[in-house]
């Protein structure tokens, strides 16, 4: 795993919202996480949340979206093997220049043959804190292409979105973010094709959209959600349980080591 980078890339990713490493994992480690991505989605049936009694809600135009299933690492030592690892954290929280870095979310995304589109999106509004600082891992377990549904980004616009403007949710209609954010309309779009192995990592308020699959095979993909450590409950429960969300208050710091794992803060060790 891959996790050394470089000033123009730090620069990149505060500048344009997102950077690329383009070798980040090889074939062996592409193949290790996809055996253990098929045990998770097999163990997990019908549920999106590894850990959690509640099932997907069918939605048939989310289903032709994607495949998804999250926090894969509660219930797979192979994932929280790549995506717990310390030098990982100490990556994320030089992009986002913060002192420390917790687990948010894993998840799976996989587009099936000819899926459609997933519509301009930001991830942070929907989650159950607030940040400007968060970052996503996005990597490529097949080459992705513009073809087959490489992900797109609207540079900067990162420091445009805010938290209490209501933005487009996957599944709708590509043109809704600019309604909510006119100002974002005439930026031209960036495409990731990416190397198999390959990895984006963006903030979690960059605007981001992904293309059709218009291909018979899969194109298949691991993320990971890193939030700054100290962050606070919002009111949101996205992927927090039914259990733990009554247990919270707004303004609670997310800091449960089973939920939200300190990954690494400034002062600890690591081997990066």
């Amino acid at each position: 795993m891959n996790t050394k980078i470089t000033e123009q890339q730090i620069e990149a990713f505060d500048r344009d919202g997102f950077t690329i490493i383009d070798q980040f994992i090889d074939e062996s480690e592409i193949e290790e996480l996809l055996a253990a991505i098929e045990q998770c989605i097999a163990q997990m049936g019908k549920r999106r949340f590894a850990g959690d009694s509640r099932e997907i809600v069918d939605d048939p135009n989310y289903s032709k979206v994607f495949l998804q299933r999250l926090n894969l690492w509660k219930i797979n030592e192979t994932i929280r093997k790549y995506f717990l690892a310390p030098e990982l954290g100490q990556m994320c929280c030089r992009l986002a220049d913060i002192d420390g870095v917790r687990m948010w979310h894993d998840q799976t995304l996989q587009k099936a043959p000819w899926a459609n589109a997933t519509a301009w999106h930001m991830d942070n509004p929907k989650w159950s804190f607030h940040s400007y600082q968060s970052a996503t891992i996005w990597v490529a377990l097949d080459p992705v292409t513009i073809q087959n549904g490489c992900l797109y980004y609207l540079p900067g616009s990162h420091k445009v979105t805010e938290h209490d403007r209501n933005s487009a949710t996957t599944g709708s209609d590509m043109s809704d973010l600019f309604e909510t954010y006119p100002e974002l309309k005439d930026v031209e779009a960036v495409p990731i094709e990416l190397k198999k192995g390959g990895a984006a990592l963006h903030n979690s308020m960059i605007a981001h959209a992904a293309g059709p699959n218009m291909t018979p095979y899969w194109r298949r993909a691991m993320t990971c959600s890193y939030m700054p450590e100290g962050a606070t409950f919002n009111g949101l429960q996205n992927v927090l349980s039914d259990e733990r969300i009554r247990t919270l208050r707004i303004g609670d710091v997310l800091n449960d080591e089973e939920i939200v794992p300190l990954i690494w803060a400034k002062g600890t060790a690591t081997t990066a």
